[in-house]
């Protein structure tokens, strides 16, 4: 009998008879209707309702949270994806702006020389390491595109191609001098060859070398491809006669030539894979 008096088992029992006493007494003293027992179940029990119903609406309110949180997270990645698609379809839209500006370029030049045919290429990188500006662009053998084929924005030289893969090519441009191009001043009439200099690449100019000391060139005069060599076809604008001077070194004269095309701003050009004459040399070869 101690030992059970002494069991935890008892102490609970005492604990929980206590507190059914206590609510007896409350009951009693607040006159309520209810029986005695109802009421101290009340006193104990009602606390703990209100706790289970408080949490009950807690987790209500905590579900429609979650719920509403999904639906916000489900909306917000379908904006992004429109956002997305409205993003390609612009890069579309502008990819497709700069070839019509470029075709829009090309198109007087093709009308007047029908026997052209071109291969339409986009600036993918620039060589950083070459200080003649030479590019490369994402069309190549596939394209018909071949070595020393003529590079042009639209009637305008931009240079020559000299490396070609199946999808990409290697350009250099007028101001390379590891390319001499077949030129004229079209006032005068005389005739040289257009090529890069180091000592006007900062400037971004080249020269028309080869000429007479006699020469009648000024400042002003437009000089375009002679078509010799077969390389360029005639009458192709190369850039404006910025000055000209006398060869130190020979009995010849340069003119200083500033091209048309802003070379380093380029983002769409044209290869020029056949015309007639291509590939003939000069008689006097």
């Amino acid at each position: 009998m101690k030992r059970f008096l002494q069991s935890d088992s008892f102490k609970h029992l005492v604990a929980i008879v206590a507190v059914i006493l206590l609510g007896v007494i409350c009951a009693a003293f607040s006159h309520n209707a209810s029986s005695p027992f109802t009421s101290a179940m009340s006193v104990v029990f009602t606390p703990l309702q209100r706790l289970a119903s408080s949490f009950s609406s807690e987790m209500t309110n905590l579900n429609a949270a979650f719920t509403s949180s999904s639906v916000y997270l489900k909306q917000i990645e379908d904006l992004e994806n429109q956002l997305s698609d409205y993003r390609e379809k612009l890069a579309d839209y502008e990819e497709l702006k700069q070839k019509v500006v470029a075709y829009e370029e090309f198109y007087d030049i093709k009308v007047q020389n029908p026997d052209y045919q071109f291969a339409y290429g986009t600036v993918v990188s620039r060589d950083a390491a070459d200080p003649y500006g030479s590019f490369v662009i994402n069309a190549g053998s596939t394209s018909g595109i071949e070595v020393n084929d003529p590079v042009i924005y639209g009637d305008y030289v931009v240079g020559i191609v000299k490396k070609v893969n199946l999808s990409t090519s290697v350009v250099y441009t007028v101001l390379d001098p590891r390319i001499n191009i077949g030129a004229y001043e079209s006032a005068t009439r005389e005739y040289g060859y257009v090529s890069g200099d180091t000592s006007l690449l900062n400037k971004g100019l080249c020269k028309l070398q080869g000429l007479e000391r006699s020469s009648s060139i000024v400042s002003g005069g437009v000089v375009c491809t002679s078509g010799s060599g077969g390389v360029f076809p005639h009458g192709l604008i190369i850039g404006e006669v910025v000055s000209v001077s006398d060869d130190e070194i020979t009995t010849s004269t340069y003119a200083t030539i500033k091209p048309y095309t802003k070379l380093n701003e380029l983002t769409d050009v044209f290869v020029v894979t056949s015309f007639i004459g291509q590939g003939e040399s000069d008689i006097s070869e």
